[in-house]
């Protein structure tokens, strides 16, 4: 029944397509590739994300690290670089406690292998159901 409630949630009010499962591993790799989106695209100039750094503390701690396709690539400056952890995790940026988002998967990006997240797809009733019929 909780499982049933979960899903309900997950699907018709969050409008989520994936369960996050796993716990972080510590590896660091979340920290050394960040993109910063905003409402609207991935940041792309560095003049755009010095503007970003008056609206929320947590864009002040990244260093923009290179740039590709999808925009400019950050790392994040509390990431210990010894032990791969962060430096300031109790109190740590709401957007590091939400990792990985779902959002991640529709801008492209993915999950390292050896990254103990994993994101499940939720698959709905209908589309179960659709499948069965269908190979029948």
């Amino acid at each position: 029944m909780l499982k049933t409630i979960k899903k309900y949630i997950h699907v018709k009010i969050l409008r989520r397509k994936y369960y996050r499962m796993g716990n972080c591993l510590g590896c660091g790799k979340c920290c050394k590739k960040i993109y910063v989106k905003t409402s609207r695209h991935v940041i792309q100039e560095e003049k755009e994300f010095e503007k970003l750094k008056f609206l929320h503390r947590f864009y002040t701690y990244l260093t923009v690290v290179d740039k590709d396709e999808t925009g400019l690539v950050f790392s994040c400056s509390n990431l210990d670089e010894t032990t791969n952890l962060c430096k300031i995790h109790k109190h740590r940026p709401s957007i590091c406690r939400r990792y990985p988002q779902e959002e991640l998967f529709i801008m492209g990006g993915e999950l390292t292998k050896d990254c103990g997240y994993k994101m499940i797809p939720i698959i709905s009733f209908s589309e179960i159901l659709g499948k069965v019929v269908n190979s029948g």
